[in-house]
């Protein structure tokens, strides 16, 4: 037995001061040939001839609704993709990239410590957390975010998905009870009915373990997307499911219908690129945060079961006024999972203007002010919406101070992002999708 002497004997965070935090971020260079732009030390040393294509630094400047709060912009973490684990590679609506709570997790915890989501989604913060190892305690008022990101916590060995999936029968007679053939091929259909009908089953008797739980979870990510992976027809990225009659568009437009996808065999496949990069420490860590990991299903704002002053850290990205509709881009989702997806949505937030939004946000921050740890960090991620006409950091500045928060800063993540990001015509900087803005927070 480990004695809590040596069990919480991991070094000291980083980070831990506001003081210390603004030395370290105005000294921050970016470096894209470095896996890790963390140190050791507080105050990163330039180096003696940077190479402007290399490297950059932080510029700083100050906050429009308090001038005493800076902002600080730079790169603080790379544009590359997959450059996480593969264990994120789960869509989801407005998520963002892992690397930006690691940077968080990374600079401002140490091991052990609980690491907290309040809009978990897809389960960035949570799923990074315990890689990383630390407790974690998630929360979303949407019950696939638990679905979604549970079962990663637990992950099975491909063995034992393959053995679970060859005993799961398929019944070839089965049919849906909506009309998704604009969809699927009868067969496909057929087999999702049968796997739905199955999880459902286990879940209600109480048999469901870890390896349905995770056969649910890629099951749900393969429902709808645009490549032969994925078990529909040609259709939009897999973080959002058409309705219906627009599938029935699609299709005209494009000369195609559905065909035969093998379900089981797409589901090992995903599988095995989820697990591909686990080692031996990761998924000890994963495993470990998964034993003592708190999920909820409440209300940002009333958060209950967390005790006071327990939590080391917050990062998150809450719903960003009414730009995504969370209800009917999971329809879908819920449909497979026997959810209600009408009820789901109604709970979850939607306003059109900022006051309002930031009116909520305050009720939120109340709440984290109260489970927050002295000493604790809120990271606090929001956007340009409305074309980059609104930025919400200056509402959650305020927000925070006025919970008893001190604000340690602003911190604008730019990247320059590679041609493909205009392969859709679309420009992100407009939409505000090639730059985080968090806002810091420390309880003192």
């Amino acid at each position: 037995m480990i004695s809590s002497a040596v069990k919480y004997c991991f070094r000291m965070p980083l980070v831990n001061s506001s003081a210390k935090f603004c030395e370290y971020i105005s000294d921050f260079v970016f470096r894209e040939d470095e896996n890790d732009n963390l140190r050791a030390e507080i105050k990163l040393i330039p180096p003696e001839n940077p190479n402007e294509d290399e490297t950059r630094n932080t510029v700083v400047s100050f906050s429009s609704v308090n001038s005493e709060i800076p902002v600080y912009t730079n790169e603080f973490w790379t544009s590359k993709q997959r450059a996480a684990s593969r264990l994120h590679e789960i869509s989801y609506r407005a998520c963002f990239k892992p690397q930006l709570p690691g940077f968080f997790i990374k600079l401002l915890t140490d091991k052990g410590e609980k690491v907290y989501d309040p809009f978990t989604g897809r389960g960035t913060t949570v799923i990074e957390a315990a890689l990383l190892g630390r407790d974690v305690v998630s929360n979303d008022i949407n019950p696939l975010s638990r679905m979604i990101c549970e079962a990663r916590l637990n992950p099975s060995s491909l063995d034992e998905i393959k053995q679970r999936l060859d005993s799961i029968q398929y019944d070839y007679s089965l049919s849906s009870d909506i009309d998704l053939s604009m969809f699927y091929e009868e067969r496909t259909l057929s087999e999702i009915v049968s796997l739905k009908n199955y999880l459902e089953e286990r879940k209600n008797s109480g048999s469901e373990d870890f390896i349905d739980r995770w056969i649910r979870m890629v099951a749900t990510n393969r429902l709808t997307g645009h490549s032969a992976g994925f078990f529909s027809v040609y259709t939009l990225p897999p973080n959002q499911a058409v309705l219906p009659g627009r599938q029935i568009i699609i299709n005209d437009k494009r000369g195609q219908s559905p065909e035969y996808r093998n379900t089981k065999k797409l589901i090992l496949k995903k599988s095995r690129s989820l697990l591909k990069d686990l080692d031996k420490k990761s998924l000890f860590n994963l495993i470990s945060a998964g034993k003592s990991a708190v999920f909820l299903n409440e209300d940002a704002a009333e958060t209950a079961l967390i005790e006071n002053e327990s939590i080391s850290l917050t990062v998150t990205s809450p719903p960003f006024l009414d730009i995504v509709n969370y209800r009917s881009d999971n329809w879908l989702r819920c449909w497979f999972n026997s959810l209600d997806a009408e009820s789901i949505g109604k709970n979850i937030t939607m306003v059109r203007n900022a006051p309002e939004w930031a009116s909520l946000m305050q009720l939120v921050f109340n709440e984290l002010f109260r489970i927050t740890k002295p000493g604790g960090w809120v990271a606090f991620e929001v956007g340009e919406v409305r074309n980059g006409k609104v930025c919400l950091d200056d509402y959650i500045v305020p927000a925070g101070i006025n919970s008893g928060f001190e604000c340690s800063g602003v911190l604008i993540n730019e990247q320059n992002f590679t041609k493909t990001s205009n392969i859709w015509g679309v420009s992100n900087k407009k939409k505000g999708t090639n730059t985080n803005r968090i806002v810091v927070f420390r309880k003192t």
